[in-house]
């Protein structure tokens, strides 16, 4: 057979499912052994749709995700989606085309050393220089990807070694499960919480990574811990459980910051400081930090780890807690309380045009609690991450590792593709909407009946009202939009306008509802923004 067939195999054996990508010139034979797989090839309209897509698959699944592309101006395309994918930890193999090898000690045409290009994005990049290498370079790329933190490889595939005949076998592809927590760690964790006065948990994305949600709703209910997540971690505790304090993330004063200042002892369990920079919740530096994940502690002088546990989170928290002490009360429930209060405050408000938190409400309202709601980056995804209550893991997907614009939309597609059977929103505003607004033909042709909400400001609304906090005026942040329910129909979708706030919930309801693609136009009131951050500096700390 041909090395294309062989690479073909390998990925079938890794379980690869999807390849998210374009075909290319250099990539022929690939393409052409992929006609006689199970793998199903989506092909989309631009490369970083591709990766955006293959990375959240991975965050969904658990399992690599992989995206194609030719070689130079393709591969290049792939690179936003790689990094966001490696940053956020998610697993991701990206491949791409490459020339003949005799072109590339030379300057030759779209030819770059795509090898070096992705190695600062990735865990493992690496250029097939023969077909005997193969099942050696695919299975460490796979494995590698998915290990520990988990975060993207990427191999380099030039077509005349495609070409090549060859007869080899893909290696067998194991999982290595998590260690085991050594339990002197775990002893001196137990000790440390059970002498706490005011204990704080803050969860991280690597609890849905290992599946470890449910072993920390009931770590803290036996212990009486309050948990705040991160924006990544959203619903790895349910909102309804009475420990749970909501997202950690907003960059000024609030209620969860409110929590870290008055807790002496903050257990953080599958965090990673990308998710949220340790200064801005342990700014001091003088509280007792207990590390608890699948991979040691990252250094940083806000992140004085007193405690290392260091192996399975399920196993870590189940030990634990048989050996703490429970806390009679945690005294943090004024939080929670105060949070929820707020939520519930903008149920019936019909002030237009909508304010973001009665887009939030109806949302939350209109959508399934399973269903899966995918989050753009801009000023939307700080009210999201604060108000959208979650009650399971991975329904609320935030990107904010890397936190690249233009994720929602192709991201929505790989979620409906993973989970067919719920409902599925892309959250996003109209800039990042308008990065890969090419891929409502990719939704509208597989038939992936996801929905579009974008948030209508006719700007940067994130970076406008950073201008207005720090400077009281704003630095070219507005721009002019399409008719975004004529461009829908334009791709074969859906179109809704939101003219009045209370049509939102109807609208909401009939797209959820239509099985098919649909994009929502509803204009939002960003002076809500200033108003927050003016909220924030004046809060007195509930507690």
């Amino acid at each position: 057979m041909k090395a294309a067939e062989l690479f073909v195999r390998c990925l079938e054996n890794e379980g690869v499912e999807y390849i998210f990508g374009i075909p290319g010139e250099e990539n022929l034979d690939l393409m052409d052994a992929l006609l006689d797989s199970d793998i199903r090839f989506v092909t989309t309209r631009h490369e970083q749709g591709a990766a955006f897509m293959a990375d959240l698959h991975g965050r969904l699944t658990g399992r690599p995700g992989v995206c194609l592309a030719t070689l130079g101006p393709g591969a290049t395309n792939l690179v936003t989606g790689v990094a966001d994918a490696n940053l956020d930890h998610a697993p991701l193999v990206a491949i791409a085309g490459q020339a003949s090898t005799h072109r590339l000690h030379k300057e030759s045409h779209q030819v770059l050393d795509l090898e070096e290009m992705f190695r600062s994005i990735t865990r493992y990049s690496s250029r097939i220089l023969e077909a005997e290498i193969i099942p050696e370079v695919v299975r460490k790329a796979f494995k590698l990807a998915g290990a520990g933190k988990c975060g993207a490889c990427f191999i380099e595939f030039p077509e005349n070694i495609a070409e090549l005949e060859c007869d080899l076998h893909p290696l067998p592809a194991r999982e290595t499960p998590p260690s085991e927590p050594p339990e002197s760690q775990v002893e001196e964790a137990a000790r440390l919480l059970s002498a706490a006065r005011a204990p704080l948990i803050l969860a991280g994305n690597g609890i849905i990574r290992a599946g470890a949600s449910l072993q920390l709703a009931d770590f803290a209910a036996r212990l009486n811990i309050p948990v705040a997540n991160t924006f990544m971690a959203k619903g790895v505790v349910p909102f309804r459980h009475p420990t749970a304090l909501g997202s950690a993330g907003l960059q000024s004063q609030d209620y969860v910051t409110c929590g870290f200042d008055r807790a002496d002892v903050i257990l953080c369990v599958g965090y990673d400081l990308v998710e949220y920079h340790p200064y801005l919740w342990h700014p001091t530096g003088d509280r007792t930090v207990i590390h608890l994940a699948q991979v040691p502690a990252e250094v940083d002088a806000a992140y004085p780890v007193a405690c290392e546990v260091v192996g399975d989170i399920g196993q870590g928290l189940e030990r634990i807690g048989a050996l703490a002490t429970p806390h009679e009360g945690h005294l943090m429930r004024p939080l929670r309380e105060a949070l929820i209060d707020e939520m519930n405050q903008h149920a019936d408000d019909t002030h237009f045009p909508v304010r973001p938190q009665k887009l939030i409400w109806d949302l939350r309202t209109e959508m399934e609690l399973h269903d899966i709601a995918i989050c753009d980056v801009g000023a939307h995804k700080m009210w999201m991450a604060r108000m959208f209550r979650c009650e399971e893991p991975n329904t609320c997907i935030i990107s904010n590792g890397f936190a690249s614009m233009g994720i929602a939309l192709p991201g929505a597609i790989a979620a409906k593709l993973v989970h067919p059977d719920r409902n599925v929103v892309a959250v996003t505003g109209d800039a990042g909407f308008l990065m890969n607004v090419q891929e409502l033909e990719t939704a509208v042709r597989l038939n992936t009946p996801i929905v579009v909400l974008i948030w209508n400001d006719g700007g940067y609304g994130l970076i406008e009202w950073k201008q207005m906090t720090r400077f009281g005026r704003p630095s070219h942040v507005h721009f002019g939009n399409p008719d975004f329910v004529r461009l829908a129909e334009s791709f074969g979708a859906r179109g809704y306008r939101v003219d009045e706030t209370d049509r939102l919930a109807p609208i909401l309801r009939e797209a959820l509802g239509s099985n098919e693609v649909c994009v929502i136009d509803c204009p939002v009131d960003y002076r809500e923004n200033l108003k927050l951050t003016e909220k924030l500096g004046e809060m007195v700390c509930p507690i």
